[in-house]
């Protein structure tokens, strides 16, 4: 038997285990810049694909993924095998996801809806694979309220370490003479290369806790419904479609706001979006901080309410002032990046909850859930914001020449769009009551609990055998 998570008394893990454990989160996040910012513009000005059709096959496979998310959180909450379970998913998702990157980062010119949507429908297999596995698994990993907010914190910035590296390639390479498109090709290959790398790293450092049902069945429509029905899961889906529908319709305009409204060439666009999300590699760990003295529900609102005011700031800046762009993208990228820390921090909060109450482990679908709200807002904020600029006459192709009201549209959409779902994802959290204090009394029970089951935590850690699960008895 090899030792559990390396952790003081106080439940604290290593920053070690921590860092090993949030390496997942580099390609996820390099693959999350490149797909909403650059592949749905890559294929409409290279491919050929229409900007109308583009929007719309997002969309559209978005809405048939929506229900696979729910189906693999039951599935991994139920796996328990001599690997772990979410050991064995995140390794699973690992070769789907770089076959779908392949086909799609280095698509041949001509290629048409269909092989666009199909392998779409693959990458988002893979995406959900080791992006589930990797939330939930962090939710076990760490128990303690304030550390949840520090394990989701350091992968936040991990994170943000990925994305820069993928922003700096087409910086770079556009330097050496290189095209757009050959810049998003060479995102592909980058994190297709970076995926199997990170999740080496994970699976073979990160220890695994398993715990025990109290109840046992089959999960029935009725405690479904029960699930999604409770007042903090309606929460926290609101607040999680909301704060990912805002960035997401950002992002999704992102480059033809900044280059055809703001003045700013292909070079400083991508280093004002570099900035934007390096900010998050000191924003995720600070409004983590921020969530330990007052509250992680606190914590959001006071970050969506910054993020709106930098964005609105951004608007009203002279175009091309690269000078006053730049501070003004580090805060609005550092107060961001506490949407998504607190948000998955918290939802591990509900699943201890849910698991005290119902008996059942049910954190992998409960994420899924999460996952899903942010998949609808990832298809509409494409498929709203390209049709709409395609109703207004923009013309998005290489070289084309817009009109001034064609300009004004895209810039209303733009800040409008994301202050308001910004805003509205803060607003969720008034009234929320599962604090510090409340989850304390949630963990007792639940150890308690845990304690009258099994001597010892079943945990799932890494030595020379592959998985290497030990259970122990029940008493």
């Amino acid at each position: 038997m090899t030792s559990a998570p390396t952790a003081n008394p106080s439940g604290r893990l290593s920053l070690a285990t921590i860092l090993a454990f949030a390496c997942t989160s580099l390609p996820l996040s390099a693959l999350g810049i490149a797909l909403s910012v650059y592949l749905p513009r890559y294929f409409a000005s290279h491919i050929g694909v229409e900007l109308a059709i583009v929007g719309a096959v997002f969309a559209t496979v978005r809405m048939i993924d929506i229900p696979l998310d729910p189906a693999l959180g039951m599935i991994m909450d139920r796996t328990r095998t001599r690997w772990g379970r979410y050991r064995l998913w995140t390794v699973i998702g690992t070769p789907i996801l770089m076959l779908a990157l392949l086909m799609l980062f280095q698509a041949p010119e001509g290629s048409g809806r269909l092989y666009l949507g199909g392998w779409l429908l693959v990458m988002y297999l893979g995406t959900s694979i080791l992006g589930l596995s990797h939330s939930a698994w962090a939710a076990t990993l760490a128990t303690n309220y304030h550390e949840r907010s520090r394990i989701f914190g350091v992968m936040t910035a991990v994170g943000v370490l990925g994305s820069v590296l993928v922003l700096a390639i087409p910086i770079l390479l556009e330097q050496r003479g290189m095209t757009e498109a050959q810049s998003v090709q060479a995102m592909g290959w980058f994190v297709i290369a970076l995926t199997p790398i990170a999740v080496l790293l994970v699976v073979a450092r990160t220890p695994e806790r398993i715990t025990k049902d109290v109840h046992t069945g089959h999960f029935t429509l009725r405690e479904y419904w029960a699930l999604i029905s409770r007042p903090n899961m309606i929460r926290i889906l609101a607040a999680d479609l909301c704060l990912s529908l805002g960035p997401g319709w950002m992002a999704a305009l992102y480059l033809f706001y900044f280059k055809d409204a703001r003045g700013f060439s292909t070079t400083e666009a991508n280093i004002l979006l570099a900035v934007y999300i390096l900010a998050g590699f000191a924003g995720a760990p600070a409004i983590g901080w921020l969530a330990a003295r007052i509250s992680k529900h606190r914590a959001v609102m006071v970050a969506t309410t910054g993020y709106s005011l930098m964005l609105m700031m951004v608007g009203f800046l002279p175009k091309g002032a690269m000078g006053l762009a730049l501070p003004a993208m580090f805060a609005a990228g550092f107060l961001a990046a506490g949407f998504g820390v607190m948000t998955r921090a918290i939802t591990a909060d509900i699943g201890d909850e849910v698991r005290l109450e119902g008996g059942k482990e049910r954190i992998g679908l409960i994420y899924a859930l999460t996952v899903l709200t942010s998949k609808v807002a990832g298809a509409f904020s494409i498929f709203l914001t390209f049709t709409v600029l395609a109703r207004v006459g923009y013309n998005a192709k290489e070289g084309a020449v817009n009109s001034a009201q064609a300009i004004h549209n895209l810039e209303l959409a733009y800040l409008i769009g994301p202050i308001v779902f910004v805003m509205l994802g803060g607003a969720c959290f008034i009234g929320y009551k599962l604090d510090a204090k409340n989850h304390a009394e949630v963990r007792r029970q639940l150890d308690e609990r845990d304690a009258l089951y099994d001597e010892a935590p079943i945990i799932a850690s890494v030595t020379a055998e592959p998985g290497n699960v030990v259970v122990e008895p029940r008493t």
